[in-house]
C-alpha cells in the first residue's frame, strides 16, 4: 500500500496524518502527530456477524512507557499491567465518539486499537487518537457514517470576553477556565465532554461553536485522505422481520404496552411481564426469542417517543421539566469523616469522604512522567442496585468513567493545599440505579465533603438531560430515568453551582444534534440544577466549621529551605524523635512545608511547637523557662526551647559564690533564664540572674577552657590549676566532653 501524508492547522499547530506505513493487515490504519506527539489507531471487523444483543464494539487504548522515554518504576514487573485510569477514559471518549455513526442493526465485531509512540509533554495524545480513529475508520471498508473531528477548546478570560484556543497544550490548559473535548460530524454534535471553572452557559455554547468550525477543518482533510486511499464501502443491509409477524405480535401487546412502560417506569415486575409476553409469543408463532423481544422493544419505544413528543407525557407521568422527588440525609455514619445519602426517585448514592494526610495523596506514573492527585474520587455500582446478579472485583469502565465525571465536577471547588492541607476521598456507593447516577454521585459527594468540613468554594448540584425527536420535532426532558435514556436520544450531564458549570458530558444516538437545541438543554439545566442545589442546601446549608472528631489533625509549618536539615537532623535523628515522643506524623517536602498530622489538637501542637522552635531564632533578652537536661562542672545545660539548649555558667546561677552547680539546679528541674547572647557559633549562653549580663570576655567559660594560652589558668571560678586536685581533672575532662557535644 502507498503511503499517503495529509496535514492540517488548528490552533496554531500542524496535525499530521499518515497511511500506509504500518499494519497493512487491518482495515484501516493510520497515524496522527502533533508536535512530537504520534498516535497510531488501527480498525478491524470481524467476516461474521455476531449473536450478541448489541453492537459489539471495543476500543483499547494503549499508553506505552516508551512513547515519553521511560521505564517501569516498579523493581520487579517492569511489562506494563492494566490500563490506567487515564488510558480508559481516553479509550471511552474515543468508543463514544464513534459508536453512534455506525449503522442501526450492524453486529460485526469492531476492534479499535490506538497505541501511542511518542509523547512530547506539550501536545496531549487524546486529540491525535481521536484524529486517527476517525481517519482509519473513514478510510477502511467498515460501514461508518464518518469522519468526525475532534477538537478541545480552552478558554482564557481577556478584557471582559475571552479568547478561545484549539488543541491548547498542556500549559495552555493550567489558565485555562475550561478543557472542553468536542467531537462533530459535518452537520450534527457526536459527543461532549469537559470540565470549567464555573463558567457561564454562554461561554459552554461559544466553546462548542467554536469547536464546531475548528473540526470542519479536520473533516476535510480526513475527506481528501479517504478519496486519495479510495477504498470501497461494505454494503450492509440491516436484517428485517417478516411484516407477518411484526402486524401479528403488535395485535398481541397493544394492550399490554402501556403496562410495561409503566413497569419500567417503576422498576417493578418488568423483567416477568416482558419474560412473560416473549416466551408466549415466541412458542405461538414459532418464532426466536430474539425476535419477538426486538419487536416489543421497538414497539414499546415508539410508544414512548409517541407519548412524549405528542402529548408531553413521560413514562412516570411528570412534566417534561419536573424533576423527581428528591431526599437528603448527612452524617449517617458515626465513625466516617464525612457521609451523605442523596436520592432522587429510584436512583440512590451514599458517599463518604475520608481525610488523610498530605503524604497520602496517589502517586501517578505514566508516559509524561510522575504526578501527584490529593482529591481522589471513586464510584462503585454493584449488581444489587439494579435488582440484578452480576461480578463483583475491579471496577468496570463504566464505574471509572462515572467516578472521573463526579470527580471533575467537584474539582473546581477543592480548597488548596494551603487552604486545606489534607488527601480527600469520596467514594460513592450507589445503592439503587433508575438513571442518572453520576448525578447523584456528584449531588451527594457535594453534602459529603460539606459534613466532612472540605471548605469547598462553592456547593455543587447536576442533572441529566434527555431529548425525544421524532424527525419533525425534539422535547427535552429534565432529570431522565432509565427508560428514558435507553428509549431516548441523548444523555446530556450538566454539573455546577449558582455561579456556573463545572462539568458536562453528551452522548447521543441521533445525527440530528445542533447548537441551538445545546443551548435550549444548557437553559433547562440551569434551572433544573438551581432546584436541586436548594433541596440540597436546606438540608446542610454550609460546611461544617470543624472537621470530625475522628478526622486526623493537620498543620502546615513553613521552615526556610535552609533549616531544612535543623528539622531532620543528623541521619534522621530529629525528626525521628519528634514522631517517637509526639505520636505525630512529620513530613518535610523538598520546599521547606512540614506537614504534621496528629490525632488530636493537643498532640499536633506539641509537634508544631517542637517543629518551629528548631528554626526558631532565639534572641538576646528572651526569657523562657527551661528544663535542666545536662550539668557539668562548670555550668548547667538548660532547655530553652523543644531540641535548643544553653548555657547558664556557674557564675550566673547566682548572685553569691557557687562552687558545684548540682547545689542549685537538679536535672529535669524547670528553671527561668534568660538568654543573654548568641555567640559567634550560634551557641546560646543563659542566666539565672536577673539583670546579670554575659560574662567577661577575660571570665568567659569558653575563652578560659578553650584557649591555648590559658590552658595553666583553667578553672571554674578562676582558680589555679592544680593537677593534683581531683575536681580540677574531672572538670577539664568534663570541658572536652562538653566540646564535643556542642
Amino acid at each position: 500500500m502507498k503511503t499517503v501524508v495529509k496535514s492540517v492547522e488548528i490552533g496554531g499547530k500542524k496535525l499530521t496524518l499518515e497511511v500506509g506505513r504500518y499494519a497493512q493487515q487491518a482495515n484501516g490504519a493510520v497515524v496522527a502527530s502533533c508536535g512530537e506527539t504520534m498516535v497510531l489507531a488501527t480498525v478491524v471487523a470481524s467476516k461474521y456477524k455476531s449473536d450478541l444483543g448489541y453492537f459489539p464494539l471495543q476500543v483499547e487504548y494503549q499508553e506505552r512507557l516508551y512513547a515519553g522515554g521511560r521505564i517501569k518504576g516498579s523493581r520487579w514487573v517492569k511489562r506494563e499491567g492494566r490500563p490506567s485510569e487515564e488510558a480508559t477514559l481516553t479509550a471511552r471518549l474515543v468508543d463514544r465518539s464513534i459508536r453512534p455513526l455506525f449503522p442501526d442493526g450492524y453486529k460485526n465485531d469492531v476492534q479499535v486499537i490506538i497505541t501511542v509512540l511518542s509523547v512530547d509533554g506539550e501536545n496531549r495524545p487524546d486529540i491525535p487518537a481521536l484524529a486517527a480513529t476517525s481517519a482509519a475508520l473513514a478510510i477502511s471498508d467498515i460501514p461508518w457514517a464518518g469522519p468526525i473531528g475532534s477538537v478541545r477548546v480552552g478558554y482564557v478570560p481577556k478584557n471582559g470576553d475571552g479568547v478561545f484556543t484549539a488543541n491548547p497544550t498542556n500549559q495552555d490548559l493550567e489558565f485555562s477556565q475550561l478543557d472542553l473535548l468536542v467531537s462533530a460530524s459535518k452537520k450534527a454534535l457526536i459527543m461532549l465532554e469537559g470540565g470549567a471553572k464555573q463558567v457561564s452557559e454562554e461561554v459552554v455554547l461559544k466553546g462548542i461553536e467554536f469547536a464546531q468550525k475548528e473540526s470542519a477543518k479536520l473533516i476535510t482533510t480526513i475527506e481528501s485522505l479517504v478519496k486519495e486511499v479510495g477504498v470501497k464501502k461494505q454494503v450492509f443491509e440491516a436484517e428485517k422481520i417478516e411484516e407477518k409477524l411484526i402486524k401479528a405480535v403488535e395485535k398481541e401487546v397493544k394492550d399490554k404496552v402501556e403496562q410495561l412502560i409503566a413497569d419500567m417506569a417503576t422498576k417493578e415486575g418488568s423483567s416477568d411481564l416482558l419474560g412473560k409476553l416473549v416466551e408466549e409469543l415466541a412458542e405461538k408463532y414459532e418464532a426466536k426469542k430474539d425476535t419477538i423481544a426486538k419487536i416489543i422493544d421497538k414497539l414499546t419505544k415508539q410508544k414512548i417517543r409517541d407519548n412524549i413528543v405528542n402529548k408531553g407525557k413521560r413514562p412516570d407521568g411528570r412534566k417534561l421539566d419536573e424533576i423527581r422527588p428528591i431526599e437528603v440525609e448527612v452524617g449517617l455514619l458515626p465513625r466516617t469523616h464525612g457521609s451523605a445519602m442523596f436520592k432522587r426517585g429510584a436512583t440512590q448514592a451514599l458517599t463518604i469522604t475520608t481525610l488523610g494526610s498530605p503524604s497520602l495523596e496517589q502517586w501517578i506514573e505514566s508516559m509524561e512522567g510522575e504526578e501527584t492527585k490529593r482529591y481522589i474520587h471513586h464510584y462503585n455500582m454493584p449488581p444489587f442496585s439494579v435488582g440484578e446478579t452480576g461480578r463483583v472485583g475491579s471496577p468496570s469502565r463504566r464505574e471509572i468513567g462515572h467516578g472521573a465525571l463526579a470527580c471533575r465536577a467537584l474539582e473546581a471547588v477543592i480548597p488548596s493545599e494551603e487552604e486545606f492541607p489534607y488527601t480527600i476521598s469520596v467514594v460513592s456507593e450507589i445503592m439503587s440505579s433508575n438513571g442518572s447516577t453520576s448525578m447523584a454521585s456528584t449531588c451527594g459527594s457535594t453534602l459529603s465533603l460539606m459534613d466532612a468540613g472540605v471548605p469547598i468554594k462553592a456547593p455543587i448540584s447536576g442533572i441529566a438531560m434527555g431529548l425525544v425527536s421524532d424527525g419533525k420535532k425534539q422535547v427535552v426532558l429534565s432529570d431522565i430515568m432509565g427508560i428514558e435514556d435507553f428509549n431516548g436520544d441523548m444523555d446530556f450531564k450538566v454539573t455546577g453551582s449558582k455561579d456556573g458549570v463545572t462539568a458536562i458530558q453528551m452522548d447521543v444516538k441521533t445525527t440530528e444534534l445542533n447548537l441551538e437545541t445545546v443551548k435550549k438543554i444548557l437553559a433547562q439545566a440551569k434551572v433544573g440544577r438551581a432546584f436541586i442545589l436548594d433541596k440540597m442546601l436546606a438540608v446542610l446549608p454550609n460546611s461544617r466549621e470543624q472537621v470530625s472528631k475522628f478526622a486526623p489533625k493537620i498543620k502546615v509549618v513553613k521552615v526556610p529551605v535552609e533549616k531544612i536539615g535543623e528539622v531532620i537532623g543528623p541521619g534522621g535523628k530529629t525528626i525521628k524523635k519528634i514522631i517517637a515522643e509526639t505520636g505525630a506524623g512529620v513530613d518535610v517536602e523538598d520546599d521547606g512545608s512540614v506537614n504534621i498530622t496528629a490525632p488530636d489538637k493537643e498532640t499536633l501542637k506539641k509537634a508544631v511547637d517542637w517543629v518551629e522552635s528548631l528554626v526558631r531564632e532565639v534572641k538576646a533578652g528572651e526569657s523562657f523557662e527551661g528544663v535542666v537536661k545536662r550539668i557539668q562542672p562548670f555550668g548547667a545545660f538548660v532547655e530553652v526551647l523543644p531540641g535548643k539548649d544553653g548555657l547558664v555558667h556557674v557564675s550566673r546561677m547566682s548572685e553569691n559564690f557557687i562552687d558545684n552547680p548540682e547545689d542549685v539546679v537538679k536535672i529535669g528541674q524547670k528553671v527561668k533564664v534568660t538568654v543573654t547572647e548568641i555567640d559567634d557559633m550560634g551557641r546560646i549562653n543563659l542566666t539565672m540572674v536577673e539583670g546579670k549580663g554575659p560574662l567577661p570576655k577575660k571570665e568567659g567559660f569558653r575563652k578560659d577552657f578553650n584557649s591555648r594560652d590559658n590552658r595553666d589558668n583553667r578553672s571554674r571560678n578562676s582558680r589555679p590549676f592544680n593537677r593534683n586536685n581531683r575536681d580540677n581533672r574531672s572538670g577539664r575532662g568534663d570541658n572536652r566532653f562538653d566540646r564535643r557535644s556542642r
